[in-house]
């Protein structure tokens, strides 16, 4: 149900983008045409993916992608940066109490969401090798994370790194739990 969702998504956002290129064709140089689509907007299939692009083409990130979008997050972290994202899987997400998700993704609980997810980012391009056992980084919800290293593997909280993907405007550094904010 959701890969048909993202499908639909991408059918709609291609077309609103064609009849976008239309318009600005037929509009004379006295009244150019605006276009308010932010930076997530932006078309590029040559350039290396942005945070939100990585997400975007995971299968095993489509909870987080639907999080981003609720809490209206997308033009923001597909800016240049620098950023580094804590990414939670599905699996990640499906840890949490049951209902936790829907609740989030609720409009009136839009704040709690984005603090939740700012709290997975960071305003600095940091591999996963930076992190120190004992280390604490504050992240962009104005809280801090501790990061431990125990038997060759990092964690934020409680979640482990798992693995890394370079951005071109970061570091997208997948964990296997979420971390919530203290």
């Amino acid at each position: 149900m959701k890969s048909v969702f993202y499908s639909l998504l991408i059918l709609a956002t291609t077309l609103a983008c064609q009849s976008n290129t239309e318009q600005q064709t037929a509009t004379t140089s006295e009244s150019p045409a605006v276009t308010n689509t932010g930076q997530s907007g932006v078309e590029d299939n040559d350039s290396q993916k942005d945070v939100v692009k990585v997400a975007v083409g995971s299968k095993d990130h489509t909870t987080l992608v639907t999080a981003v979008q609720a809490a209206g997050l997308v033009d923001a972290l597909s800016n240049a940066g620098p950023f580094t994202v804590f990414a939670p899987t599905n699996a990640a997400f499906e840890k949490l109490p049951k209902g936790t998700i829907e609740d989030l993704l609720k409009p009136e609980n839009k704040d709690k969401l984005k603090a939740v997810l700012e709290h997975h980012v960071m305003t600095s391009a940091l591999a996963a090798d930076f992190f120190q056992d004992g280390q604490s980084m504050g992240m962009v919800d104005g809280t801090n994370a501790t990061f431990t290293v125990k038997d060759g593997a990092t964690y934020i909280g409680d979640a482990k790194i798992i693995g890394s993907v370079r951005a071109s405007n970061g570091w997208v550094h997948v964990i296997d739990g979420v971390v919530v904010p203290k």
